[in-house]
């Protein structure tokens, strides 16, 4: 039987994602799961959805990861890249540091936004909304010099201004009103002062080349990367050692904050993390988002499948609103849920373990190999966009098929 400290830190880790998540879908095929029931023929509509998509999207089927960094890219144009270039950086490992500062911080705000709020993009007068207006919004804050407490260099977060932040600072850059609401506000200033509170606290991890700031996980990583490369698992692993306690501490073992982990009874097993399903959404998708940074800086990225997919409303809806997954009671999508109630957590681990599913499919029927479409191009691909297309064609506001309550610390 594990300890409770290896318990715990067994759940840190996308294996345990993949793992669990399987052994949910292993127990819906067989009808024993209390909401959802499951028809795997209906992966075929999905799979339709998803390459009409990707062959719209990417006719070269030369498809980029699925990270953050596309939401910097706006009408051909990469906002990221037109600021970055116009720095004096002092070498590569410099601007590594503020690529990590910004995905760090624009991840950590990319919780849902809500139907209502949008923000008015300065550059272009456009009106853009959900995840892609939440990148913008975070991106121009980023270059204003908001996450920096020295004003002589602007493009860098710091502990001391996430420490600093107030609600009235992000409103304020956010565009939030009457008018635009945006959930989660209080929740999102929580999570940035968490951000500074843990990355100051922690100067070994997160100051090694610089004073603390998210930025400095770069150089940790490039310490333990001895043959220039690194694992993708490895830095989800790490990315949940030492970021994990930024997250609400809604379950800890033996002190241990789970992060994105929640409880159902199907999971059981014989030790301490019996009925536990992590999903890690968030720091998966900081992961995802911190991949192309370290390839930038001259190192090897590997083992990019041992990620999973993403467990959020879009690609959950994709199921749904496809018919893979089907709610037994479907009273059950006239109301809200909570994000920690049996059928949210079960919807969100299908998810995950239909995603790889989906993938196989999409690339079998692409005549693609998983090394020329892995799971991160695959949900750049088209799973994400599809769910939301298809979640626009059924409903006017194009919301997921499921309302969730949510706090702006996890969708």
């Amino acid at each position: 039987m594990l300890s409770m400290s290896a318990a715990a830190l067994s759940l840190l880790s996308a294996q345990a994602v993949r793992e669990r998540a399987h052994r949910l879908l292993a127990l819906g095929l067989d009808g024993k799961l209390d909401h959802f029931s499951i028809d795997l023929a209906r992966l075929q509509d999905a799979a339709d959805l998803v390459i009409g998509v990707t062959r719209r999207s990417y006719p070269d089927l030369d498809v980029p990861f699925h990270s953050r960094w596309r939401h910097f890219v706006v009408n051909g144009e990469d906002r990221w890249e037109r600021i970055a270039c116009g720095q004096p950086w002092r070498d590569a490992y410099e601007r590594a540091r503020a690529t990590f500062d910004l995905a760090t911080v624009s991840v950590v705000l990319d919780a849902g936004a809500g139907p209502y709020w949008a923000y008015r993009d300065p550059a272009s007068g456009a009106r853009v909304g959900r995840s892609e207006g939440l990148a913008l919004a975070s991106l121009d804050m980023f270059a204003a010099g908001a996450f920096s407490s020295d004003p002589r260099r602007p493009l860098r977060v710091d502990a001391a201004a996430l420490q600093a932040m107030t609600r009235e600072t992000l409103g304020r850059h956010f565009q939030v009103g009457v008018g635009n609401p945006l959930l989660g506000v209080e929740g999102r200033v929580a999570l940035l002062r968490r951000l500074g509170a843990t990355v100051a606290a922690t100067p070994e991890v997160f100051a090694n080349a610089d004073g603390p700031r998210p930025g400095g996980l770069f150089d940790h990583l490039i310490a333990s990367a001895g043959d220039r490369s690194v694992a993708a698992p490895t830095v989800l692993s790490t990315v949940l050692r030492h970021l994990g306690q930024i997250w609400p501490s809604r379950l800890e073992l033996d002190g241990f904050p789970l992060g994105d982990c929640w409880r159902h009874p199907a999971l059981s097993c014989d030790d301490a993390t019996s009925g536990l399903m992590p999903l890690h959404k968030l720091s998966q998708w900081l992961t995802y988002s911190l991949l192309e940074p370290l390839e930038w800086a001259g190192l090897a990225v590997t083992g990019i499948d041992g990620l999973t997919g993403l467990a959020e409303y879009r690609n959950g809806g994709l199921f749904i609103d496809t018919g893979v997954l089907a709610l037994r009671d479907q009273g059950e999508a006239l109301v809200a849920h909570g994000l920690d109630t049996t059928l949210v957590v079960e919807w969100r681990a299908l998810t995950v373990a239909l995603l790889d599913r989906l993938a196989a499919i999409v690339r079998a029927r692409l005549g693609m190999s998983a090394e020329m479409l892995p799971l991160a191009k695959a949900l750049q691909a088209g799973t994400w966009a599809a769910g939301r297309q298809i979640a626009l064609r059924l409903r006017p506001d194009g919301a997921p098929p499921l309302a969730v309550v949510s706090d702006g610390t996890v969708f």
